[in-house]
């Protein structure tokens, strides 16, 4: 096994090590998403206005929240970006507004992390989730919030539910896609659509007002922000992270 230490070395604890080494076993998705064919590519492929957020190597392109390089507990493991120990949040250097986010993701068992867009950094906030939405990463069957659809992985956590579970076992690789175009948002896992919904239509503020984040003034109200991977601390690993811009 290769690692290449995150902008500085670290000694990885063993149990990090036994997961980030685990295999992709799960068999690939339907051809809906490209980022579904879960192969061991390091770095995406290219093309139709495609290009890759992580290279695979390093951490380049990567911040922690609030300014920074990552924390250096994000290390490259066989080419996937992996919170190996304590880390806090990774968020890309660039923001977005519309666009179509592929990855795969693999979370140690009962582990729990997700993936956020449209996140704010200022002198006031200290949570990515405290303005970016989240399609939730999540072993399912190991973790409590697995017993509640809307805190399921591939939801849009606390507010909207997928339609059913299409999640791989723990420690296998899961191909995720998340669509932005305007304020409409698609959920997608391992080739399928979980959810869609439209950010600031009447049925979404209803459901904020309802949840945690009622209490949040500028949840979810950017149109443009920083995509971040969350450290919730538990071992999950990212690869073939790829963008394109949407008009």
């Amino acid at each position: 096994m290769r690692i290449i230490p995150a902008r500085g070395s670290l000694l990885l604890a063993f149990p990090a090590l036994l997961f980030a080494a685990c295999s992709p076993n799960g068999q690939q998705a339907d051809g809906d998403a490209p980022a579904a064919q879960a192969s061991s590519m390091s770095t995406p492929s290219a093309g139709d206005g495609w290009r890759p957020l992580f290279d695979g190597r390093t951490t380049a392109g990567w911040h922690a929240f609030g300014g920074g390089a990552p924390g250096a507990g994000w290390q490259v493991v066989d080419g996937a970006l992996t919170r190996a120990g304590q880390a806090g949040d990774i968020l890309t250097d660039e923001e977005f507004g519309s666009f179509e986010l592929e990855l795969e993701w693999k979370i140690q068992p009962g582990g729990n992390s997700g993936v956020f867009f449209h996140v704010v950094e200022d002198s006031s906030l200290q949570y990515v989730w405290q303005t970016g939405s989240e399609m939730q990463v999540l072993d399912n069957a190991g973790h409590a919030d697995g017993r509640q659809p809307n805190t399921s992985a591939g939801s849009n956590f606390a507010l909207y539910a997928p339609a059913r579970d299409a999640t791989r076992p723990a420690g296998q690789w899961n191909a995720a896609r998340l669509v932005v175009r305007g304020d409409h948002v698609e959920h997608w896992l391992n080739g399928e659509k979980l959810l869609e919904y439209e950010l600031g239509s009447a049925e979404w503020r209803q459901r904020v007002a309802a949840s945690k984040f009622g209490e949040m003034p500028r949840y979810g109200l950017a149109r443009r922000g920083h995509i971040a991977l969350q450290d919730h601390g538990d071992a999950v690993s990212f690869r073939n992270i790829r963008i394109r811009v949407l008009p």
